[in-house]
C-alpha cells in the first residue's frame, strides 16, 4: 500500500469495506508483474484526470513524484498528451497540480 498509495494505512484495520478492498488492490493487483508500478501509475493518472477526480490525483501524482516512479518532465509531458483526450479544463487544473507538487517536492 505504501509503495502504491503513498500511505501505509495504518488505522484502516483490516475490517470492513476499506480493508477490504485495501487487501485485494495492494497484495494482489499492484504485486502483478506484468505491469510495472510506473506504468499502473500511469494509467491511474489517466482515469483519475478523465473522471476529474481530483484529490485522489493528487495523492498518486505526489507518491509517483516522491517514489522516483515518474520525473517533474515526465509529468509534465503526461499533462501535454492527456490535454488531448481530457479536454483543456481538466488538463489545467492537471497542470497545476503538477507545478505545485515540482515546487513543492524541489523545496523539500
Amino acid at each position: 500500500m505504501e509503495q502504491a498509495h503513498g500511505e501505509d494505512g495504518v488505522g484502516q484495520g483490516p475490517d470492513g469495506l476499506f480493508g477490504a478492498l485495501a487487501e485485494r488492490m495492494f497484495s494482489e493487483v499492484w504485486s502483478r508483474e506484468v505491469l510495472t508500478c510506473r506504468e499502473r501509475r500511469l494509467l491511474l493518472v489517466g482515469l483519475l484526470v478523465g473522471q476529474g477526480l481530483d484529490d485522489a490525483l493528487e495523492r498518486h501524482l505526489d507518491t509517483a513524484l516522491r517514489s522516483g516512479e515518474l520525473t517533474p518532465a515526465e509529468l509534465r509531458e503526461t499533462v501535454v498528451f492527456l490535454t488531448l483526450y481530457a479536454g483543456w479544463p481538466r488538463a489545467a487544473r492537471l497542470s497545476a497540480q503538477v507545478e505545485k507538487l515540482i515546487c513543492r517536492t524541489a523545496r523539500a
